[in-house]
């Protein structure tokens, strides 16, 4: 799928609407963790390795994306390790035709997917900023929860610069389970998101959470893991299975920003019920994920 060209990687493109991917990436301007340019679309990330922190280049030709290095090109173990991250945050593997299919048939979706083929769920590979980011997320606005995350990694993460500009990386778990109550209490975290972010990385750096356990699961069994979790209810581990696990399945149905995307779809003056929702989304199973992301994308586009 990748071929290593020394200087810069060619992973195949297959069936990715990069552009759509990039929108996404860039919808918020407290985001730390990537820079986007549109103006020559590509995006800009650094990666945390085994062996090293290396920051990466991501654009797209007719056939290839293009992954370069912009500071130093790493050892060809490194790369692997890089690609497979690449792979993940962009959800390359996943063949999306099914999908297609099924949305062409559906009185929703046929309103949202065309057009957008190609838009892949932005993943977030590393299961601790997942599971943080689904408590930062709980009950605020998505800027509110930008502004927590920004604070968290100013203050917790590492960075590297390059010509002028800092690219930071999400702070790792144990770290966090190193901090007290007070020191998120600085960051104006709530008293709950405070306990429930250090109850998280505690269990992920003590190894009894991780990423391949949960995804050796069932669907069910995944989210049943994840809710025992204090703090984390069905719509935070459906966000991680969704984003992280990779479950094409996994539905947060209780998203504010689903159900104003489908009050919008629907042309409705309110929002529809959850038990509306559950009934609509029986039609999806199997990518209810993806089901929810080009709703969100249809919510973004105004």
């Amino acid at each position: 799928m990748w071929s290593d060209k020394g200087k810069y990687i060619e992973i195949k493109r297959h069936d990715v609407l990069f552009e759509e991917c990039l929108r996404y990436l860039n919808r918020n301007q407290n985001e730390l963790l990537h820079s986007v340019d549109m103006d020559n679309k590509s995006v800009r990330k650094a990666v945390r390795c085994e062996k090293e922190c290396v920051l990466i280049q991501l654009e797209a030709t007719d056939q290839h994306l293009v992954l370069s290095f912009p500071i130093e090109v790493p050892d060809h173990n490194t790369k692997a390790e890089i690609v497979h991250h690449v792979i993940d945050w962009m959800d390359l593997e996943r063949d999306l035709t099914p999908f297609y299919q099924m949305a062409e048939e559906d009185r929703i979706l046929r309103k949202v997917v065309p057009g957008r083929e190609g838009l892949r769920i932005i993943g977030v590979p590393d299961l601790f900023e997942a599971l943080a980011w689904s408590i930062m997320g709980q009950q605020v606005s998505l800027h509110v929860a930008y502004l927590l995350k920004r604070r968290l990694v100013e203050h917790f993460g590492e960075n590297m610069a390059f010509n002028g500009k800092d690219y930071w990386m999400f702070p790792e778990p144990d770290k966090v389970a190193n901090l007290t109550k007070e020191n998120l209490l600085s960051l104006k975290f709530t008293n709950r998101k405070a306990e429930y972010l250090l109850d998280a990385a505690e269990l992920i750096s003590n190894s009894r959470l991780t990423k391949t356990g949960l995804q050796e699961l069932p669907l069910h069994e995944m989210e049943k893991k994840l809710t025992s979790i204090r703090g984390i209810g069905s719509w935070s581990a459906n966000y991680v299975i969704m984003r992280c696990l990779r479950h094409p399945d996994g539905f947060p149905a209780a998203d504010v920003g689903l159900h104003n995307a489908l009050k919008k779809v629907l042309g409705s003056y309110s929002k529809p019920s959850l038990p509306e929702i559950i009934e609509w989304s029986q039609s999806w199973t199997g990518w209810r994920a993806y089901a929810t992301f080009y709703l969100w994308m249809e919510l973004a586009a105004g």
